[in-house]
């Protein structure tokens, strides 16, 4: 398949995880490396349809800027197959808590099933929460499907609440529908939120500020994805351990100015 027909497939394909994203775009990006301005042409078409998912972000900037953009994309895609950030959140959840998740992360979910003492409380965020729910009982985890109705009680009084980053930036982070009022709820209850902040998907400021604008449309109501203040955060899970919150600062990919210009 010639590789703009096959970044079109990915175009069409929907929600897909992030990894996958990022594996079948590096696949396309690798016959275009020999011309530069086709490269930063495709790479900004791909990230107009996936404006949230950092992990692009962070690929399509290095892609751009290396002098070996094949070798580049190769060396990305090699990074998030070895990304410990859900073994980090699956081994330092503390001992029996109850904790909260939001939709269907696809980052951490698969690595819960690791911790049959923890009790999971899957919130019904845009319509996953009940898949999820299944899929984890049938691996022997304890877990409770929570209409999304049931949030602020089943916020307030968890230990943990669990919210995973499709892309984090300075100030704050863009997560399922749902998460900021979980955030809210949990930090006024006293409750830790934990941010699970993968690999490649810390982004510099410029690159969040674009893909943040993209949640904040005329309806904001009827997103799938918000913005969830930094401050509401207790802790920062990343390929490097858990981390405090306060004072939180990671860029997984140098700025490229051409990929923040108008899109095509």
């Amino acid at each position: 398949m010639h590789p703009i027909e096959h970044l079109r497939y990915v175009a069409r394909a929907g929600d897909i995880s992030q990894d996958m994203l990022v594996r079948e775009t590096a696949a396309a990006l690798g016959a275009l490396a020999s011309d530069p301005l086709e490269l930063v042409t495709v790479c900004r078409r791909i990230l107009n349809r996936y404006p949230i998912a950092g992990a692009l972000w962070s690929m399509a900037a290095r892609v751009c800027a290396s002098p070996q953009p094949h070798r580049a994309a190769r060396e990305f895609v090699a990074e998030l197959r070895s990304d410990a950030t859900a073994d980090h959140v699956a081994a330092g959840l503390p001992h029996d808590a109850s904790v909260c998740l939001l939709g269907w992360p696809d980052l951490v979910a698969d690595r819960l099933e690791s911790r049959p003492d923890v009790r999971l409380r899957v919130i019904d965020a845009y319509g996953e929460g009940a898949g999820l729910a299944r899929r984890l009982s049938g691996q022997g985890c304890a877990v409770t499907d929570v209409p999304l109705a049931g949030l602020s009680a089943a916020c307030s009084t968890a230990d943990v609440i669990l919210i995973e980053a499709a892309a984090a930036g300075p100030d704050g982070v863009i997560a399922a529908s749902g998460s900021h009022a979980a955030a809210a709820v949990a930090y006024v209850s006293s409750v830790e939120v934990w941010c699970a902040v993968g690999a490649g998907r810390a982004l510099p400021a410029p690159f969040y500020e674009v893909a943040a604008r993209t949640v904040a449309d005329d309806e904001p109501w009827e997103a799938d994805e918000e913005v969830v203040p930094l401050g509401l955060f207790s802790r920062i899970v990343g390929p490097g351990g858990v981390e405090t919150a306060a004072g939180w600062q990671r860029e997984d990919c140098p700025y490229a100015a051409e990929l923040v210009r108008l899109p095509i």
